[in-house]
């Protein structure tokens, strides 16, 4: 799954939309949209997105030992 449908599924759960997502991230909706079709975002503008959702962004490699990186 990418990160924009994650990203689509959380503003679903939390019945926000795209663009008041955007706003809340200091950009328009137009190059938010943009970013969700090209699906770059650093771990950085995911927390942020996280916050904004309220949630928690994880970002790990677990392994089949509980070893979580």
């Amino acid at each position: 799954m990418t990160n924009a449908q994650k990203i689509k599924m959380a503003l679903a759960y939390k019945n926000m939309s795209e663009a008041a997502l955007a706003r809340g991230l200091g950009t328009t909706p137009q190059a938010f949209s943009q970013r969700m079709r090209t699906d770059k975002f650093s771990s950085q503008e995911l927390e942020k997105i996280a916050e904004l959702l309220e949630a928690t962004y994880l970002s790990i490699f677990e392994f089949s030992d509980g070893t979580k990186i």
